[in-house]
């Protein structure tokens, strides 16, 4: 059985996940971002148990088909964006999803906004805004390097878009990041 789970989107998230169906004795086939495969179908009782343990953690069961479309056009905008090879990518983005989810673009462009309130468009810029804030803060790549891998045409692009959103350029995020107090050294 596929259980659709949402705010799932990070190794973290499927760590939580994880415990939460052994915790409830539920054998997994497999989990990945957004779905959990069991190896069993599951009684109405552990459905509701798992639908308040997932709660507590901050997910969400998704039962609606149309709920579960949007949960999986936006996992694979973040395992796109995750993976860091927006280079290679041969197709746009509204063919990227078509071809993986196996319908009309223009459809789920619809419904995902009328589902999320935003576009699919700016979903994917978001997601990848926040990888280049990871980026800068790990000091993993250049500004040039991070342009590159995440697709876009030029580093003026990316900051344009960067400061559009965060209201800072790349440049000035990281000078001005301060790293989380639990990270700071006393002087």
């Amino acid at each position: 059985m596929e259980v659709y789970i949402r705010n799932m989107v990070c190794d973290r998230c499927t760590s939580a996940v994880k415990q939460i169906f052994h915790l409830a004795c539920i054998p997994v086939k497999e989990i990945r971002l957004g779905v959990v495969t069991t190896l069993n179908d599951l009684t109405t009782q552990q459905i509701q148990h798992l639908k308040e343990a997932l709660q507590a953690e901050g997910f969400e069961w998704m039962d609606n088909q149309k709920i579960k479309l949007v949960e999986q056009i936006r996992q694979k905008i973040i395992q796109l964006v995750q993976s860091g090879e927006l280079d290679e990518m041969k197709d746009n983005l509204s063919a990227y999803l078509s071809s993986a989810l196996l319908k009309d673009y223009h459809y789920l462009s619809q419904l995902f906004s009328s589902v999320e309130n935003t576009t699919i468009e700016q979903f994917f810029i978001l997601q990848k805004i926040e990888k280049v804030k990871e980026w800068l803060v790990y000091d993993k790549y250049t500004v040039s390097e991070i342009a590159f891998k995440l697709g876009y045409s030029s580093v003026a692009h990316l900051s344009g878009q960067f400061k559009k959103v965060t209201g800072f350029t790349p440049s000035q995020f990281k000078e001005h990041y301060r790293p989380p107090l639990d990270k700071v050294n006393d002087l």
